[in-house]
């Protein structure tokens, strides 16, 4: 098939979170199945164009109420030579810092333009490389005009074969705007209502991306049913439900040769599942790195996350009702983060530092500390309020790592619960999103640590040996691909 990816965010040029990885991993997992697939992003201040190759031509965009134009240039996923890249390059709308807005201005006040831009230029671009798609796969809220555009715009033009499908990788974020932003769309106003994008009185694009996709996808089967509840479809649960035929699941893969133990070049010394011994040398360079004593008679707790409050931040660190206080002064462990994110908890982190000699962070972001962590801890925590796939704890598992997580979304997908009884399971969960819960889930994990060794080694051995290779997720894209283009072309 000929598949045409549009999004935000891609890896290595831009990212803000695990949008940027799925999208290029699944790219190139698709490419190396013999599919033609290729990636449409935003050019953005920090992507260099030197590093990148200019086309022939200007692209005249008709989004918002004049026509733009724009340069497009390309380059290729690194792992990938196979899978081009093509940057709208827009100086007004994209020659910022910032992809969706900055600490100052959170959500750019002209996003529904910027990102009308990109779904309309990419399929302008199409049309300049005379290269038609069977698939436009449009990724988050940022992209949604794409199914928007695909049924009520192009489809019975040149795009008249090709089929959409909408990856929801968040339900958090909607792109919600008020009704005086319609115009920067660039469609007609009979869509406003017809597409589905009206929601009180205001625009919420990804409701129209749901409403207008051929196929519906999210990031694990967990999450797919979460989202068409109450609790977890943000407001847009009962469309979901409308829609049930459509949605499905498929979990998202990891990089397995990025976040290898065994070829690592990011750790002080690599391991396997048939050797352990280098973990244990990564554990007293993570303890050493993070100023704390190199004992490998205690466990370490690990966690690398953004600061929100859907990570279950407040849970862990909030000053009056937290449990890392009380982790850290009744349990003989050791605890170390990594994240930046909401002020308040970056302070409380740091007030907890002063206050706690077990208890260690970086404010900020570190991929080499992200992957010593990963190595080095015991136990890596994700106390989520949700969460769609989520990667550290596919890559805790890896790295003999064991899970210590809530039972939610991709967390419920990959992690299997452990038996006190019988040593089964690959992690710790827990159901309640509460401070108590997350305190008796780690003095669990840290009970097992010390009192049942023999079910850790066979539990952090059982976590090494589990498949997260994104080839499988691939294929059930393949069929998701194929049921969109029987639903919206006949095809």
């Amino acid at each position: 098939m000929k598949i045409l990816m549009v999004s935000a965010e891609a890896m290595p040029f831009a990212k803000t979170g695990g949008l940027a990885d799925a999208v290029s991993a699944m790219a190139v997992a698709l490419s190396d199945r013999g599919h033609d697939v290729r990636i449409v992003l935003p050019r953005y201040y920090r992507i260099d164009r030197k590093q990148l190759v200019m086309l022939n031509g200007p692209l005249g965009i008709a989004a918002g109420q004049t026509e733009a134009w724009t340069a497009v240039y390309k380059s290729c996923v690194p792992a990938a030579p196979d899978v081009t890249v093509y940057f709208i390059d827009h100086e007004q709308s994209f020659g910022r810092d910032g992809i969706y807005g900055t600490k100052l201005e959170p959500d750019f006040y002209d996003n529904p333009y910027r990102f009308a831009l990109l779904c309309h230029g990419a399929l302008q671009l199409c049309r300049k490389l005379d290269w038609y798609p069977d698939i436009v796969h449009a990724h988050d809220w940022s992209a949604a005009l794409i199914p928007v555009l695909i049924k009520n715009v192009v489809r019975h033009g040149a795009f008249a074969r090709t089929a959409s499908v909408f990856t929801i990788h968040n339900m958090g974020y909607q792109g919600v705007y008020p009704k005086d932003a319609f115009p920067a769309l660039g469609i007609d106003w009979g869509l406003y209502y017809g597409a589905g994008i009206e929601r009180h009185g205001g625009l919420n694009l990804l409701q129209g991306g749901i409403s207008c996709a051929d196929m519906i996808t999210t990031v694990s089967p967990t999450y797919a049913r979460e989202i068409q509840t109450v609790e977890g479809g943000f407001g847009l649960d009962g469309l979901l439900r409308v829609r049930s035929d459509v949605v499905t699941g498929i979990l998202n893969g990891c990089d397995i040769t990025t976040w290898n133990p065994e070829t690592d070049a990011l750790l002080p010394k690599n391991y396997s599942v048939e050797n352990l011994t280098g973990k244990t040398q990564c554990k007293a360079a993570l303890q050493k790195r993070m100023g704390l004593p190199v004992r490998d008679d205690v466990p370490v707790i690990g966690m690398i996350t953004r600061l929100v409050d859907q990570k279950g931040v407040a849970e862990v660190f909030a000053p009056t009702y937290g449990s890392l206080f009380a982790l850290c002064t009744t349990m003989d462990i050791q605890f170390v983060v990594l994240g930046n994110g909401e002020r308040w908890c970056e302070d409380e982190i740091n007030t907890l530092q002063a206050k706690l000699p077990n208890f260690r962070a970086y404010i900020g972001y570190d991929e080499a500390l992200s992957h010593l962590i990963e190595a080095g801890s015991d136990f890596f925590l994700m106390p989520s309020h949700y969460e769609p796939c989520g990667l550290n704890q596919m890559y805790s598992l890896r790295y003999g790592t064991l899970p210590i997580v809530r039972r939610t979304g991709g967390l419920a997908d990959t992690v299997t619960n452990y038996n006190e009884a019988t040593g089964a399971g690959t992690g710790f969960m827990f159901d309640a999103i509460t401070p108590g819960a997350v305190y008796d889930t780690v003095g669990w994990a840290v009970y097992a640590w010390y009192n049942k060794k023999e079910h850790i080694q066979k539990m952090r051995r059982r976590g090494m040996q589990q498949d997260f290779s994104w080839d499988t997720s691939a294929q059930k894209y393949e069929a998701v691909y194929r049921e969109a283009l029987a639903r919206g072309c006949g095809c």
